[in-house]
């Protein structure tokens, strides 16, 4: 059979790109808990391995990693509605912490600009209507989002049952879909996948765990107010890579003005989260997944981007694993090697136009552009 030329198959290649990201965007409300349930089956496998070596019963054997999951998922619910609850309680004095801020924001403008806060005012209440009009609209598309929450949530346990229950079946797809000259580099690529997700995803509970006892900790023996609710907040939008760390700042700031009418507490809610970030990137993080997942922040930045573009929260956590075990793919088959390369962090020690194929033959006149041998 004749080989296509270099040119199809490139063609081909990125049209199956543009399918590929085109049926996320169209069958996301179904794809996403599928993914997500995958990788909490394979986080759950050891659990389940362990049951099976002592005899437990299959189906026993995975519901009970799911009510694990269940329980510790219920325990973080529980913990933010008890954090609300006190913010709720502590609304009187949020407000009159808020409206100071305001009062001193209005005076700073003043100065600045020389507008008179009556000005100011009368703008915001001019602007009120369409901020309510706005709320309206926002708060419809959350009870539409909260609707699929709660899909997503029902239907995840389900889907790690079967994924767990069915695995056996999912393997023999799986090689079947290759020779048997390849079952070896299947295997190998299953095997280091499974390894990948379970270290980045247990990884993450780890850096979740000491990130709030840091953050939260150190803010508590200072004395900042709802520095546990900063901390986990800080630590669970920490997950999504690169974007959420800045949300968390916002929010851990937003919280501290609302308890104080001072600036030090703000100064140092930043600089204790700029401390125990820096201890996460360069020193903790680094041994616990860092080394696993080997992907340049290029395309990390570019996956969360388009996860969150595609799937929203999800999509933005989910991006690094999915493009971890893309990685490990490509590596493995000759056609896609390309994929994984530009995927991958691993630098050439001299740039490709060097080489000796590559190194021009004439030298270029860019005043005259007249080409002239060297």
């Amino acid at each position: 059979m004749k080989e296509l030329p270099l040119t199809v198959k490139r063609s081909i290649e990125l049209l199956g790109l543009v399918l590929a990201i085109a049926i996320l965007v169209v069958g996301r409300d179904i794809i996403m808990p599928i993914i997500m349930a995958f990788f909490v089956s394979i986080m759950l496998l050891p659990i389940y391995r362990f049951l099976r070596k002592y005899k437990v019963p299959e189906s026993l054997s995975i519901i009970l990693p799911i009510l694990m999951v269940a329980i510790f998922i219920a325990g973080i619910v529980w913990f933010f509605s008890a954090q609300i609850g006190t913010l709720v309680d502590d609304f009187p004095q949020i407000k009159q912490n808020v409206a100071k801020h305001l009062h001193s924001l209005q005076e700073w403008i003043t100065n600045l600009t020389g507008i008179e806060t009556k000005k100011q005012t009368d703008f915001i209440n001019e602007k009120s209507d369409d901020l309510l009009s706005m709320g309206g609209k926002v708060a419809s598309g959350a009870a539409v989002t909260l609707s699929g929450v709660f899909i997503f949530v029902g239907l995840l346990p389900i889907y790690i049952y079967l994924i767990l229950f069915y695995k056996d079946i999912l393997l023999r797809f799986t090689f079947m879909w290759f020779k048997t000259d390849d079952h070896p580099k299947v295997k190998e690529a299953v095997y280091e996948t499974e390894s990948i997700i379970k270290s980045y995803l247990i990884g993450l509970l780890i850096q979740v765990s000491y990130m709030t006892v840091l953050l939260g900790g150190i803010l508590m023996i200072i004395g900042i107010k709802h520095a546990l609710l900063i901390g986990v907040i800080f630590a669970i939008l920490n997950l999504i890579p690169y974007v959420g760390a800045l949300v968390g700042n916002i929010i851990g700031v937003l919280l501290t003005l609302t308890s104080s009418t001072e600036l030090w507490p703000v100064i140092t809610v930043l600089g204790v989260i700029a401390v125990v970030q820096f201890l996460d990137n360069n020193i903790l993080m680094p041994r616990i997944v860092g080394s696993k997942v080997k992907i340049n922040a290029l395309f990390s930045i570019l996956g969360v981007l388009l996860g969150g573009t595609i799937a929203g929260v999800s999509g933005m956590f989910l991006s690094l694993p999915i493009i971890a075990v893309l990685k490990i793919i490509f590596d493995r088959t000759e056609q896609f090697k390309q994929w994984g390369v530009l995927l991958g962090d691993e630098r050439p020690e001299k740039s490709p136009m060097q080489f000796p194929s590559f190194r021009r033959k004439k030298a270029i006149d860019t005043r005259s552009g007249v080409i002239s041998k060297k």
